[in-house]
């Protein structure tokens, strides 16, 4: 298998920043990838398991090994009358994946589209938009434990899923790599979600009062355009920071202050605010630092605009974090890896 070294990341990172590996892989499917991971040069070396590369953000270079999963494959594992359950390989684009599952009528997952990066790194951040989370449509994934070199099948339960979080983000991270996952979808009877406020005036604008998952994949599409950049055209990784979680009386006594401020309830006495929300309300949309920046149209998104290192974009993530928490006392996490 070819190891190659001191290999420039840029074209592999959806921020499009310059960072270099020290050594590089591509294996071309799960037997490869277990060899690697056995021979004894490489099992001592810091190790990077890099899919489509949306959620992360390289700080500097990393000196170690990058083991790229792209070896794809979609197929039927089990299916009845209500319910069809999909085996995705890792490597497979998530948002394609979304498109084809629409095509073939299969519901659940209609309005995570457009979320960029790769299948098999959607269960570690456990992916979410517009009410649906990849929990609720996740059945199962395949594992590779690089201690062991066995594979270990992992559940719902086993996966220990919350906001933007699992097990492969914290205990599991280093352990674990996700070679598959298998989603739950429906042939019939579609529980539809599109009463997230967006979604809703798009579908009363279009005259669609009954959709099907083909209206509603369409209208977060075109709520994603227009408030997301292109990381095509202008580097990012999404959404960079996580929708904090607040005490009910907190985001009582922020109200009585800001009366506007967005909050949902989340888990008993507690409630989500948006996080886009409170950058704004800091009057940080749209600011810029040399080429790091807030989007203009979405201040949770960080941008860049040609030449930024990641270390200014760390930065100017450490600046809204000091600037959020001096004027509303709320703690903003990043969504992003940050590879430092």
């Amino acid at each position: 298998m070819l190891i190659r070294e001191n290999i420039s990341l840029k074209n592999l990172n959806t921020f499009r920043l310059e960072a270099k590996a020290a050594y590089y892989s591509e294996p071309a499917n799960i037997a490869q990838l277990q060899h690697l991971l056995q021979t004894s040069q490489w099992q001592n070396l810091p190790r990077l398991i890099l899919g489509g590369g949306s959620n992360i953000l390289f700080a500097g270079n990393f000196n170690g090994l990058v083991v790229k999963i792209s070896y794809k494959g979609i197929e039927i594992a089990e299916q009845n009358p209500r319910q069809v359950y999909l085996k995705i390989m890792a490597g497979e684009n998530w948002d394609n994946l979304v498109t084809y599952c629409v095509q073939k009528g299969w519901g659940g997952i209609e309005n995570l589209t457009m979320i960029p990066g790769n299948t098999g790194t959607s269960p570690i951040q456990n992916i979410g938009a517009y009410g649906v989370e990849l929990k609720d449509v996740f059945h199962s994934l395949e594992a590779l434990d690089t201690q062991t070199g066995n594979k270990k099948t992992f559940y719902s339960a086993d996966c220990q899923f919350g906001y933007r979080d699992s097990y492969f983000k914290n205990e599991g991270k280093q352990r674990y790599i996700i070679l598959s996952v298998t989603l739950c979808l429906t042939r019939k009877e579609h529980q539809l979600r599109y009463h997230y406020h967006p979604l809703t005036l798009w579908l009363e604008k279009e005259n669609i009062l009954q959709p099907g998952i083909r209206d509603i994949m369409q209208a977060v599409r075109h709520i994603r355009q227009s408030k997301l950049p292109d990381p095509d055209e202008l580097g990012n990784a999404g959404s960079f920071f996580k929708n904090p979680l607040v005490q009910e009386n907190q985001y009582d006594e922020l109200r009585q202050k800001w009366p506007d401020i967005p909050g949902y309830p989340d888990k008993v006495g507690m409630v989500k605010l948006a996080a886009g929300w409170l950058i704004e309300k800091a009057g940080l949309r749209g600011f810029r630092e040399g080429d790091a920046g807030v989007h203009r149209n979405q201040a949770l998104v960080l941008v860049n605009y040609g030449n930024a290192t990641g270390r200014e974009l760390l930065q100017l993530a450490t600046r809204i974090q000091q600037t959020v928490r001096e004027k509303f006392d709320v703690v903003l996490q990043p969504e992003v890896n940050i590879i430092d």
